[in-house]
C-alpha cells in the first residue's frame, strides 16, 4: 500500500493482486499494467468495481517462448538431459561404447496444441519448418488450413507425439492436465509446458512421469514458482525444467520495458492501448 500511496498507474510483473489489496488502493490509481500477457494474478472483478483500467503487455514474448517450447521438444527427442548428467557424472559410455540413450527425429511427429493465440501460432510455424504434423484444440471452432487440423482436445491428446500448452490460465483451463488428460496421451508422447504452471495438476503429471506413463516432460512453468528444491522434478531424467525462462531474453525484456512506457504514454494521453479491462 505504501508503494501505490498517491500513485496513478500501478505496474506488476507476475505477482498476485488480491481483490481485498485492490479495494484499498487510494482513488487516485486509475490503471494497472501487467508486465506481461496473462493477468490471472490480477482481481479482475476488484478492478472493474473499482473503476479501474487494467492493462498489459501482448506480444513481447511471442518468438522467445515458442523457441523455449521448441528448444525442450528437440531436447527430450534427444535425450540432452540424460546425456548431460551422463558427462556431469564422469559416464562416456555415449563416447566410448555406443549411444546408450534414445535419440529420435521430430520431422514426421505429431505436434498437438492447445490454443492458437499468437505463440501458439508461432510454435506451429516453426514446427511445421521442422516436417512435423499438426493436430490443434481450441475454443472457437475454424477450419482446417495451411496443414493445420482443427480436431477435439481427446484427439489431441489420443494422437500427438508432443503436446505444447499455449493457453491462459482461467478458472476453465485450470489442470486442463491431469490424471484423466494424461492417461489419454501415447506412452511414447512428450508434454511441453511455457504457458502457465496451473494448466497442469503438477502431482498428477509426476506421478505420471515416475511411471512412465509418458515418456517424459519440458516445463518451463510449474504450479508453484519458485520451484521447490525437493521437487521430483529437479531429479527425474525424462524431465527437462527451467525456470520460467521464455519471457527472460534479453531482447524480451528491454521490449517489455518499453511497451511498458507505450501503455503509459498512451493512458496519460487519454488513449489506453491493450486494455483488457
Amino acid at each position: 500500500m505504501e508503494r501505490v500511496n498517491d500513485a496513478t498507474v500501478v505496474v506488476t510483473k507476475e505477482m498476485k493482486v488480491s481483490g481485498a489489496v485492490i479495494r484499498k488502493f487510494p482513488e487516485s490509481v486509475k490503471m494497472i499494467c501487467e508486465a506481461g500477457t496473462g493477468y490471472n494474478n490480477i482481481d479482475a472483478e476488484a478492478v472493474k468495481e473499482k473503476g479501474i483500467i487494467l492493462t498489459n503487455i501482448p506480444e513481447y514474448s511471442t518468438k522467445r517462448v515458442a523457441d523455449t517450447a521448441i528448444m525442450l521438444m528437440l531436447g527430450l527427442a534427444s535425450s540432452l538431459q540424460q546425456q548431460i548428467r551422463m558427462i556431469s557424472d564422469g559416464n562416456h559410455d555415449n563416447f566410448s561404447k555406443h549411444l546408450m540413450v534414445s535419440h529420435e527425429e521430430i520431422n514426421g511427429k505429431t505436434l498437438g496444441v492447445f490454443g492458437f493465440g499468437h505463440i501458439g501460432k508461432e510454435v506451429i510455424k516453426v514446427a511445421q519448418a521442422l516436417g512435423m504434423k499438426i493436430l490443434v484444440s481450441t475454443r472457437t471452432a475454424r477450419t482446417d488450413f495451411d496443414g493445420i487440423h482443427f480436431t477435439t482436445k481427446t484427439d489431441v491428446l489420443k494422437n500427438s507425439d508432443f503436446i505444447s500448452l499455449n493457453l491462459p490460465l482461467t478458472p476453465e483451463t485450470k489442470h486442463l492436465i491431469n490424471a484423466e488428460t494424461l492417461s489419454l496421451m501415447k506412452p511414447t508422447a512428450y508434454l511441453i509446458n511455457t504457458a502457465r504452471g496451473g494448466l497442469v495438476d503438477e502431482s498428477a503429471l509426476i506421478e505420471a512421469l515416475q511411471e512412465r506413463k509418458i515418456a517424459g516432460a519440458g516445463l518451463d512453468v510449474q504450479e508453484k514458482e519458485p520451484l521447490a528444491d525437493d521437487s521430483p522434478l529437479f531429479t527425474l531424467d525424462n524431465v527437462i525444467v527451467t525456470p520460467h525462462i521464455g519471457w527472460r531474453g534479453l531482447e524480451t525484456r528491454q521490449r517489455l520495458v518499453n511497451m511498458i512506457g507505450e501503455n503509459i504514454q498512451a493512458f496519460m494521453a487519454g488513449k489506453p492501448i491493450n486494455r483488457v479491462i
